[in-house]
């Protein structure tokens, strides 16, 4: 996703869809936060803490949401692709 690239929700496959997910909360983590040395020394605190752990899934969940209605659930026809 570099600032060239076309952007889009549409992927192949579920897992594919789960990749970009996981990318653009990655992506959202990295613009609030630009610095990589903050980043590193704030890791180590919430790499222990269960509920922000469940919080960064959340986030990586509701992006693989709206990518799956993006790509209507990867049905064609009533099958999946």
């Amino acid at each position: 996703m570099s600032g060239s690239d076309p952007f889009t929700l549409i992927t192949p496959t579920p897992e594919a869809g789960f990749d970009l997910a996981v990318r653009l909360a990655r992506l959202a983590v990295k613009m609030t936060q630009p610095s990589p040395e903050i980043r590193t020394r704030l890791r180590a605190a919430y790499e222990q803490d269960s509920e922000q752990l469940i919080a960064a899934s959340q986030v990586t969940a509701t992006h693989f949401q709206t990518i799956a209605a993006a790509n209507e659930y990867w049905r064609v026809a009533g099958e999946i692709r």
